[in-house]
């Protein structure tokens, strides 16, 4: 598959149970119930993306939230890409094109999510949006491992960043045109 064989778009309530599959092909990823993604894909469409495949299969998708106590902020829950489609850099279009959306429609200017020490991926993939959004992170420990999972998971990192500058959401506006 290419990159170019995919679009972005948000989500609907049919995407539910594919995206339960589609979290459940994408270890470490916690899955979640179907009715929880069902959720995902409607309650929390405005604030989350997919991506389909041209013959129409969910290969990615992004579920996020603003905090009820931080509605300019867009926490990223998950990130979750088909083996098949990574390195292509899906995910960091997902996670710029959802910015841009929320940014736009929603007035966000903040990006949280929380990653676990040593996920690389996520890491690297939260580097390159904050960079290409002009923004530093401030990171601390959400949940602990001992406080939070009786020692049964990872810390959760918090990672937070903003506020984006108005010239760097125009500079995602502008790319997004042009590759639309």
């Amino acid at each position: 598959m290419s990159s170019k064989s995919f679009s972005l778009r948000v989500p609907r309530a049919t995407d539910g149970y594919a995206l339960n599959q589609l979290v459940k092909r994408c270890p470490p990823l916690d899955t979640n119930s179907v009715y929880c993604n069902l959720l995902q894909c409607t309650d929390f469409s405005a604030t989350s993306i997919a991506a389909e495949h041209t013959d129409g299969e969910l290969v990615g998708f992004i579920s996020g939230y603003c905090p009820p106590s931080r509605p300019d902020t867009l926490f990223i829950w998950q990130v979750a890409v088909d083996d098949r489609m990574r390195g292509q850099g899906l995910a960091i279009s997902m996670l710029l094109e959802l910015v841009r959306r929320t940014a736009a429609d929603n007035g966000v200017r903040w990006l949280e999510t929380t990653i676990s020490p040593g996920n690389t991926a996520s890491e690297a993939l939260f580097a390159k949006a904050f960079r290409q959004l002009g923004v530093e992170p401030e990171t601390s420990v959400l949940f602990s491992r001992q406080t939070h999972f009786d020692g049964q998971h990872d810390d959760e990192v918090l990672y937070r960043a903003g506020p984006f500058s108005p010239s760097a959401l125009s500079e995602l506006t502008k790319t997004h045109q042009e590759s639309a």
